[in-house]
């Protein structure tokens, strides 16, 4: 089963990529999470798109659909999703009812040094991807607060109680893949409305 995974963090060394690197350790068995940069996709732009999807964006879209699943750890800016993060799906979302993420499996996780681990943010992206009709995974909720005490001086996620959310959240979002028929070896064709 093959995941990709993009955050709405552009810098190197940022809580939610550092997530994602702790998620590819943590993924089941036959499972394998390959990262996507976000950084060239340019800004949304409706003109743009009239003369065909830029490079980048259409490496994106080409990504998502040679994936079975998709993962995302968003940060949470002014209680919200990352401009970032909310471009690259706004492309992805197009055309309506075409989207590359059409009928995809999902699941969201997020880290942040502050209380609340991205609850609001994440909010507010599974309402961005019910518009594309993707199945997002509903527990458990990978909110990693404090993420400034959870992660060493190398980067790597050492809070076992994450850690162990982190597993049954990739678990999970392994059960709805095969439940939609996207796992590249399941046998269930599950029919969803």
């Amino acid at each position: 089963m093959r995941v990709i995974a993009i955050t709405g963090s552009l810098r190197r060394g940022s809580f939610n990529r550092l997530l994602l690197r702790a998620a590819q350790g943590l993924a089941p068995v036959g499972m394998a999470i390959e990262l996507f940069e976000l950084t060239a996709i340019p800004f949304y732009n409706a003109d743009v798109e009239e003369q065909g999807d830029p490079e980048p964006v259409r490496a994106f879209k080409e990504a998502i659909r040679a994936h079975d699943a998709l993962l995302i750890a968003t940060p949470e800016y002014q209680h919200g999703v990352s401009g970032v993060l909310k471009n690259a799906l706004d492309w992805a979302s197009r055309p309506p009812g075409q989207s590359a993420m059409q009928r995809k499996s999902a699941a969201i996780m997020g880290a942040t040094p502050g209380r609340l681990g991205t609850a609001r943010a994440q909010t507010q992206l599974r309402q961005s991807l019910a518009y594309t009709n993707t199945y997002t995974v509903l527990q458990p909720e990978v909110l990693v607060d404090r993420a400034h005490e959870k992660f060493d001086r190398e980067g790597r996620l050492t809070d076992e109680p994450a850690r162990e959310l982190v597993g049954k959240l990739l678990h999970e979002l392994e059960t709805l893949t095969r439940a939609l028929g996207q796992g590249t070896d399941s046998h269930i064709h599950a029919t969803m409305p």
